[in-house]
């Protein structure tokens, strides 16, 4: 008896963005190239710092991860998005799903972990630059990288664990195009309000823990900034303004979510697209446009394009 009373859903079925199918339609073409954009952009930004040796540097190494992780982040829902708009029957497995809450909470307490390393990196680059180069060394970029990650499968396990062990016997509607937690949750056949408490804390301290941390950390950047000259000074700015956005863009849509009591759907599926189909999109963009390293390497890569098509024309 005790076995008949464990999970026997065995799919969940997704109500999607919207109902109106004329609106999934028109959808379809934005969130395609929106993908599209996001996978070329990131992917983009991680080759360009391979392949640059002037941005073979601590900033650019955590940068290239950031985009990493934000390709993996847009990857585990959108693709999935995109062609749910042309079904009517948008369905996803129950280990489909378990894995959708695992990769993102995965990617995203493994992103939350980097934003505060990359706040780390410019705190010592401005405020202790003559120590730079020895506090910031290959091995400690790499162990730096590592604890983000290593943070992120912790909070994604911790997280996934608590919801396997939840009955799933009747309802399996869920109210948005992924699986998210808090969703998950009201489907399960027994009460979960303190599991929810329990899974919100969670979430919302890693969250918030982080989100405190950097705003400390560019404080204290910005008021060291100010006692500088403005020449040394201006670069510095320029790429802690990036940061901020970056953190802001990121950390607003997840802390609401997680820590606001009351929940509107329509207000929660805008912020689940935001930060997981428009956020992975900006990233690269923020930090492409306002980074004048990043459009030199552009530069230089178009010269060596046109020079390379030059011999090409010459040989054949």
């Amino acid at each position: 008896m005790e076995e008949a009373n464990k999970t026997v859903v065995s799919e969940f079925i997704f109500q999607g963005l919207c109902t109106s199918r004329e609106l999934q339609i028109f959808l379809l073409m934005p969130f395609s190239a929106l993908y599209l954009m996001t996978v070329i952009g990131n992917l983009f930004v991680v080759i360009l710092i391979i392949i640059d040796r002037h941005l073979h540097s601590p900033m650019y190494f955590l940068l290239a991860h950031l985009s990493f992780i934000d390709f993996c982040l847009s990857s585990v829902t959108t693709p999935k998005l995109t062609t749910d708009l042309l079904k009517g029957n948008k369905t996803i497995s129950f280990g489909g799903c378990m894995s959708q809450i695992l990769c993102v909470h995965f990617f995203g307490g493994g992103e939350m972990v980097l934003l505060v390393t990359m706040a780390y990196d410019r705190y010592v680059a401005i405020c202790r630059p003559l120590h730079y180069t020895s506090i910031m060394d290959t091995q400690k970029c790499i162990w730096l990288v590592l604890i983000s990650w290593i943070i992120g499968f912790v909070h994604a396990i911790s997280q996934l664990i608590l919801i396997l062990e939840l009955p799933f016997c009747g309802p399996r509607v869920i109210d948005s195009f992924f699986c998210d937690i808090p969703l998950v949750m009201k489907l399960a056949c027994v009460n979960t309000d303190t599991l929810g408490i329990v899974i919100s804390a969670d979430s919302g301290v890693l969250a918030t823990s982080c989100f405190i941390l950097l705003l400390i950390s560019y404080t204290y950047i910005l008021l060291t900034v100010q006692l500088h000259s403005k020449d040394g000074s201006s670069k510095a700015l320029s790429t802690c303004t990036s940061h901020i956005i970056v953190v802001v863009l990121f950390f607003g849509p997840c802390i609401f979510i997680y820590l606001w009591p009351v929940s509107i759907t329509w207000v929660d599926k805008f912020l689940a697209v935001f930060y997981t189909v428009i956020t992975p999109l900006l990233n690269p963009a923020i930090y492409t446009l306002r980074n004048k390293d990043i459009k030199n390497a552009v530069k230089k890569l178009k010269k060596s394009q046109v020079n390379l098509e030059i011999i090409f024309r010459h040989l054949f």
